[in-house]
């Protein structure tokens, strides 16, 4: 998993284990957050093509994934299809939204790093999405082979 970007879904805890596992199982194939956290890390975001290393709620790498394609929309355009692809049992564009901004307002917005301003979380706040593939699982370590004598 080399020199690759770690890519932390969530934060650590019950959410991380399920998006994770979410991820490993082939049902999220896409993940969104604020563009405006990318602009305060200073962090610019990933292009298609590029891969990064899941990690698990205790930092262990767990996949790789290959980004196929990164949008910016406005959170109003978010719909049905990005909803059913972040893999966490939405059906619609309505639940999906619900709850992620319930996440940024509760989870986010108040760790927001100073000196920057939070976003207003509204119909345009401009939203990243990542689309990838699952690119390859983490092996579990396998116990060495237990050899005969002068085998």
């Amino acid at each position: 998993m080399g020199d690759q970007r770690i890519c932390e879904f969530g934060f650590p805890g019950a959410l991380r284990d399920r998006l994770v596992e979410a991820v490993l199982d082939g049902s999220k194939t896409a993940t969104s957050s604020l563009l405006a956290e990318w602009e305060a890390d200073g962090d610019a975001p990933p292009v298609p093509g590029e891969r990064e290393t899941v990690v698990d709620s205790t930092g262990k790498p767990v996949a790789t994934i290959e980004f196929v394609a990164v949008d910016v929309i406005r959170l109003a355009d978010a719909d049905d299809r990005l909803a059913l692809a972040e893999g966490e049992g939405y059906d619609t564009a309505a639940g999906w939204r619900a709850e992620h901004e319930r996440f940024w307002r509760e989870e986010v917005l108040p760790a927001w790093p100073a000196p920057h301003d939070p976003p207003r979380i509204d119909d345009d706040t401009q939203v990243l999405v990542q689309w990838f593939r699952l690119a390859g699982s983490a092996q579990p370590p396998t116990a060495p082979v237990a050899r005969a004598p002068g085998a």
